[in-house]
């Protein structure tokens, strides 16, 4: 006698609960080998596609493409054992055709079916303007703003206002700012990959703050490596794609990394678990505008370095007054896992690299 076992919507990415399914690429009677494409879904970060976990025959899909799915949820279930011989292949005229075939009435785009779950709204009464009668998801907010008052936020922006209201649910915040004299910069410094091999450093010598914390176990886990969150800001939300060895990479490695994950984020391909795992974040917000900031810590990292725009000032030097290159940084902490004398201590560590002269500085 054989046995049925079911495949679950697995963790997508840190903070995100749901997907909508975008296109099965096998259905009931397919006999798939393990890391086959099994279904492509749609998150709040990304088009994905899921493979299969393990060989065997698909028995039913729990869900119809344009459905929403959350994570856990069923997605398809195995029927165990030897599979039959149909004489086909996956895809074949021969499957059974409910699933495969069933009708999307009307027919909706995945993200517009997302705001229109996320706002009660009712699809049968949405007028469509997409390609072939299709509902989009500009469609929705149209219908949408009959009920709430300004525009539905969606897709990343949605995701991270849920990760930021956790935030300040959580976390005890608390933050200190200091200036780096860097005057001594060589012309042509990029400003991020000095931060970053500084952050690495001074996370080497005051590791505290390059950690997660666990309030349901009171439990601190200190790293001994740096996966560095780097928040990127794009029209669609924020987006903190995450720089793996950051502490150990040359600047040449990191220029390159740095790069792929921007345009990965811009281009909206970058993968789920590239979102996911990082120690400590930090935020070039300087490039934007702004000199010091009480950024927010995303659970269950304890800590943020923060970057403001770099701007001459007067400074004393022993020739007398003089104007340098200032960079304003700021460090936002979570005080129920650091005190204030390892914050201090670890922001004492990155400003003193960060002012050591290029033939003076260590180099990785």
């Amino acid at each position: 006698m054989m046995t049925d076992d079911v495949f679950k919507l697995p963790d997508l990415g840190e903070g995100l609960i749901e997907a909508d399914l975008v296109q099965w690429h096998v259905g009931p009677g397919d006999h798939v080998t393990a890391d086959q494409p099994l279904v492509s879904v749609e998150t709040d970060k990304a088009v994905v596609e899921i493979p299969a976990p393990h060989s065997g025959v698909i028995a039913e899909l729990f869900a119809a493409e344009g459905d929403g799915v959350e994570v856990g949820a069923p997605l398809v279930r195995y029927e165990e054992g030897p599979p039959t011989d149909k004489g086909g292949i996956v895809g074949d005229a021969g499957e059974p055709q409910e699933v495969r075939q069933k009708p999307s009435v009307p027919k909706v785009a995945p993200a517009a079916r997302a705001v229109a779950r996320e706002f009660d709204v009712d699809l049968s009464v949405v007028e469509p303007t997409g390609p072939g009668g299709v509902v989009v998801r500009e469609d929705v907010v149209r219908a949408a703003r009959g009920a709430v008052s300004g525009e539905p936020i969606t897709g990343a922006r949605r995701a991270m206002a849920r990760n930021m209201a956790r935030a300040h649910r959580e976390v005890v915040p608390a933050s200190v700012t200091d200036e780096v004299d860097i005057e001594t910069w060589p012309e042509g410094e990029d400003p991020l990959i000095r931060l970053v091999q500084a952050i690495g450093r001074a996370a080497a010598r005051a590791p505290a703050l390059n950690a997660w914390f666990d309030p349901g176990t009171m439990t601190r886990q200190v790293h001994d490596h740096l996966d560095l969150g780097i928040a990127v800001n794009t029209d669609d939300g924020l987006f903190v794609p995450v720089l793996t060895g950051a502490g150990t990479r040359s600047s040449d490695e990191l220029k390159v990394e740095l790069d792929r994950l921007t345009d990965a984020v811009k281009t909206r391909t970058i993968s789920p678990h590239e979102l996911k795992g990082a120690t400590l974040t930090v935020s070039n917000f300087g490039a934007i505008g702004g000199q010091f900031a009480s950024m927010v810590v995303v659970p269950p990292q304890v800590a943020i370095v923060g970057a403001g725009r770099i701007r001459r000032k007067v400074v004393m030097t022993d020739g007398g007054p003089a104007a340098h290159n200032i960079l304003p940084l700021s460090l936002t902490f979570d005080h129920r896992a650091v005190t204030g004398g390892e914050a201090a201590h670890f922001l004492n560590e990155l400003i003193g690299d960060l002012q050591w002269h290029k033939d003076r500085r260590l180099l990785s």
